[in-house]
């Protein structure tokens, strides 16, 4: 591992992805939680008239995310004094890589009636979750470390598991909370699986996720459950927390495919 980052910022909204990016299917494309997560932090850093949530983000996947340059641009899509629509793209140069789209909510004092939901086991008394061996040890899935709550990626059904970046998302930056959850919510499809990666696809042509708050802290919870029907589509649906209790919930359509 040369460098301690996702990204290394070249200027002008221009990224170098970096070896950790790279996901298991290929080692020419990179994992999309790295992609999401920039494509969050651009969202995140759009300026607001007052303090918001993004509620809810869609990250449309267009192509493979090559291990080239990247230019990211954001813009508001709609402006509103409650309810913003924002944008995002990813560009390698000659084709849109993805696209994201994001509900900005304004924030307002809903202590009274919040709902909650009690927190996994803390990250510190799980043990360190494997992943299957033909998916190899490097990349994005090495560039985190997972702890086990229940279930296993190394294991046919459903996983529920934490994430924590070892990693930066972008050379020089912390990431914040919401980087840090999008890093890990595209993983819900592989956490989950059933089927032999060495004999089918599993991908996702999109992700999803709802939040009701900011999510806290380094680590994120993944509870996953992918489904499969008759005709080569899936879904893969997970229930997002941090340290203090759920956050969300994220989704993914999938493509299902012999290899």
């Amino acid at each position: 591992m040369t460098e301690n980052a996702f990204y290394l910022p070249l200027g002008g909204d221009r990224y170098q992805p970096t070896e950790h990016t790279a996901g298991p299917w290929t080692p020419e494309a990179q994992h999309f939680g790295p992609p999401s997560a920039l494509l969050a932090r651009a969202l995140e850093n759009l300026a607001a008239d007052r303090p918001g949530l993004l509620a809810r983000v869609t990250v449309e996947i267009l192509g493979p995310a090559p291990l080239t340059e990247l230019s990211l641009r954001s813009w508001v899509e709609r402006p509103g004094r409650s309810v913003e629509l924002l944008g995002a793209e990813l560009h390698d140069g000659t084709r849109a890589v993805a696209r994201a789209s994001a509900w900005r909510i304004a924030e307002a004092d809903t202590t009274d009636v919040a709902t909650e939901e009690p927190a996994p086991p803390s990250p510190e008394d799980c043990r360190p979750a494997s992943w299957p061996d033909t998916w190899g040890r490097g990349g994005y899935l090495g560039a985190m470390e997972w702890r086990l709550i229940a279930g296993s990626p190394a294991e046919p059904g459903p996983a529920w598991v934490w994430g924590r970046q070892r990693v930066e998302l972008v050379a020089g930056e912390k990431p914040t909370p919401l980087q840090r959850l999008f890093a890990v919510a595209d993983t819900g499809n592989g956490a989950s699986n059933f089927l032999d990666p060495a004999k089918w696809w599993f991908i996702n042509s999109e992700l999803t996720v709802h939040l009701r708050r900011a999510p806290v802290g380094e680590w994120i919870a993944l509870d996953a459950r992918t489904l499969v029907g008759p005709s080569g589509v899936g879904t893969a649906t997970s229930t997002l927390s941090d340290v203090r209790g759920q956050v969300g919930h994220g989704a993914q359509a999938l493509m299902v495919r012999t290899r």
